[in-house]
């Protein structure tokens, strides 16, 4: 049997039934064009050499504990393998932190203070857009006064005096809010595991 006639989901399901061989050629197939995804990610060989194997490692798991259910969809699903992997590895290294709270005392505040990418490139704005993503989520679990504060200051851009008399409240009131909105989604966000904050 000439094994690279063969489409994808026929060699997963050989390899699934104990054909080594079905595996190297889905490796040998596909590995340029996943490698060189995580390469233009990380812009580094080596760590991409890493991520690379950590990549093919869980497919192995997944495939031989036949919990592969792609419908023959391979490829795309060995490419959100190493998309997931490599916002892992973005994560692990810290290269996105937290603000101090006490930066919401600033009338410079925007959306972008709550999460700092730093040194932020292209490789990582994937990670910073997922992170946005989350932090809104996050924001409904805030109580009402806070959630309210940051939305007016985040979204709506409003200044904080704006807010506090939209509010009926004293500015240094509506700077303690956002403090406290600030520290609350801290919490929310380490108790989530959304990122890991590198200390100040």
């Amino acid at each position: 049997m000439n094994l690279t006639k063969l489409e994808d989901k026929e060699l997963v399901l050989l390899y699934t039934n104990g054909d080594e061989k079905a595996f190297e050629v889905l490796l040998n197939r596909h590995k340029s064009r996943i490698f060189n995804y995580i390469l233009s990610k990380v812009k580094n060989r080596n760590v991409a050499q890493d991520l690379f194997q950590e990549v093919f490692i869980k497919i192995i798991n997944t495939l031989k504990s036949r919990k592969y259910n792609e419908e023959g969809k391979f490829l795309p699903w060995a490419m959100r393998i190493s998309h997931n992997l490599t916002i892992d590895y973005f994560r692990k290294n810290n290269k996105v932190r937290l603000i101090s709270e006490s930066s919401s005392k600033s009338e410079d505040f925007t959306i972008f203070n709550i999460l700092e990418v730093e040194d932020k490139n292209a490789e990582e704005e994937m990670v910073y857009k997922e992170l946005i993503s989350q932090m809104k989520e996050l924001i409904d679990h805030l109580p009402d006064s806070q959630r309210d504060i940051l939305i007016m200051r985040i979204f709506k851009d409003m200044s904080f005096k704006s807010i506090a008399l939209q509010e009926g409240v004293s500015i240094n009131t509506a700077l303690g809010r956002m403090r406290y909105a600030l520290i609350n989604m801290r919490k929310l966000i380490e108790k989530y595991s959304i990122v890991t904050p590198i200390s100040e």
